[in-house]
Order: structure tokens, then C-alpha cells, then sequence
């Protein structure tokens, strides 16, 4: 095996596992230390990897989410998921919506009535308005252009007024530490969503697993229900079990409950 077939196959091997240790290395490829220094070395050089005690792991930070059009790109996935997440919303139920792209195809595809929604999203209230089964409760507050969403004290304050059953919000990244998000201003109000539901089900697909943004939103602790279009990588998934998370993966239109 060429040095550039193992780095290839380091990277694989941290997308699965997330972590690997020089030992591992060594194990794997049949190579010294050295070696499997100098690769780890390289990888970091090419800002793919991040070096730690022992070992490396993917390099994973990100500084800004994209543009909100943009990422209705390529959205097969973040329809299906919406779809499905639309399917668990009860005839007469309160939910909360966050600003996400996933979380506007389940108000989308929501087929039920009286369904009470309170929502910071600008295109799920106005999907929502045209729906006579709905009735919708904008926040107010800071609009911003970039994520069409709306934010800021007063958001917060009128959050506080509401308890509802059920909260379905996006996910900019989903790590072993929980969710974050690039915004200071969305983790606190997705921290208050989050306190103002009885369940939390989160619509990321699969681009979301191990990406890490500068803002911590929640734990995996405070998480319900993940729905998703592909298994997450071992050590995620076993995260997500051990912390009794029902996992619903849609892949091509078919549904798996795990």
C-alpha cells in the first residue's frame, strides 16, 4: 500500500470511528511509528486531520454556515426527512419550529389540522399561513437577511410565553457533545426552544454528523428523536444509544427505525 492509499484509508477509518491512535496505525498498515507519524503529519498539513495526544481526528470546525438558498441545493435528503419528520405531528398538537431548510419541508408536506405552531422561520410562517389547518405565532425580533429567520431579546421574551408538546429544530452540526451552531443569537434562542418542549426531535442530514460550529446549543442528553437519511458513523450511533435516542433514517424514499 502507497503512502497515498493509506492516508485514504486513515481518513475513511476516522469518519467511521472518529478517532485513531498511532498505534492503531502502526497495527493496521503494518508500519512503524515513525511512519505512521510522518502520514498523521501530512494529513494535518493538508488541514484535514487534527493531531492529539496519541492519535488524530478529523478536522471538523467550521466558521459559517451557507447562505440559506444555497442550501436547497442538493436537497433530496432534506426533503425526505421533513416528510417523515411531518408524519409524527398529531392532529391538534402545539409544536415549535426552528429556521432550518429541513425543519421548512416538514411545514411543507404537514397534512394534519388545528395544528398550533409558533415558529422564528419567515418561510415557515408563510408556508404555514397558507395552510387553513394551521394556525402560526411569528416571534419578533432581529430579522436576519442571511438566515431568514428572526432572533434577539425579543424573540426570547415572547419564547418564554409558550409551552408546546413537541419541537422539531435543525441542526447546523451534530457531534458527540450535542448541537451547535455558527450564531451566537441561534444557540440561545434553540436553548430556549429546546427548554419550552416536551420532546425534541432534530432533522440534520448526514452532512450535519461531526461537524463542529464556535456555539454549543445542547447536549445529546436534551435530544428525543433524531431523524436522518443515513446510519451515523459507529461511535455516533452508539453516543446516540446510549443515550436512548430513537433514531429514524430515511434512505430513498424507504423509512428505518432504529
Amino acid at each position: 500500500m502507497t503512502q497515498d492509499e493509506r492516508l485514504r484509508d486513515i481518513l475513511d477509518y476516522l469518519k467511521e470511528h472518529g478517532k485513531i491512535h498511532v498505534d492503531e496505525i502502526c497495527e493496521r498498515y503494518t508500519v512503524s511509528r515513525d511512519t505512521a507519524r510522518r502520514d498523521l503529519v501530512k494529513l494535518e498539513g493538508s488541514k484535514l486531520i487534527v493531531r492529539i495526544h496519541g492519535g488524530a481526528m478529523l478536522s471538523t470546525f467550521t466558521h459559517l454556515a451557507t447562505h440559506y438558498e444555497e442550501r436547497f441545493e442538493n436537497c433530496d435528503a432534506k426533503r425526505r426527512i421533513g416528510q417523515r419528520a411531518a408524519k409524527l405531528i398529531k392532529e391538534g398538537e402545539h409544536i415549535l419550529m426552528d429556521a432550518s431548510t429541513t425543519v421548512h419541508f416538514a411545514a411543507a408536506t404537514l397534512s394534519v389540522s388545528n395544528v398550533v405552531v409558533v415558529t422564528n422561520s419567515i418561510d415557515v410562517a408563510t408556508t404555514l399561513g397558507k395552510k387553513d389547518s394551521s394556525k402560526v405565532y411569528l416571534l419578533g425580533g432581529e430579522f436576519n437577511a442571511w438566515n431568514r429567520n428572526v432572533t434577539g431579546i425579543q424573540a426570547l421574551e415572547m419564547l418564554r410565553n409558550y409551552r408546546v408538546q413537541t419541537l422539531f429544530i435543525g441542526a447546523c452540526g451534530l457531534t458527540l457533545e450535542g448541537l451547535n451552531s455558527p450564531l451566537v443569537e441561534e444557540a440561545y434562542l434553540k436553548r430556549e426552544m429546546i427548554q419550552r418542549a416536551d420532546r425534541v426531535i432534530v432533522l440534520a442530514d448526514s452532512s450535519k454528523f461531526n461537524k463542529v460550529f464556535f456555539h454549543h446549543v445542547c447536549s445529546l442528553a436534551d435530544i428525543d428523536v433524531l431523524i436522518t437519511d443515513k446510519e451515523p458513523p459507529t461511535f455516533m450511533q452508539e453516543a446516540l444509544t446510549q443515550y436512548n435516542i430513537e433514531i429514524l433514517i430515511t434512505k430513498g424514499g424507504e423509512n428505518y427505525d432504529y
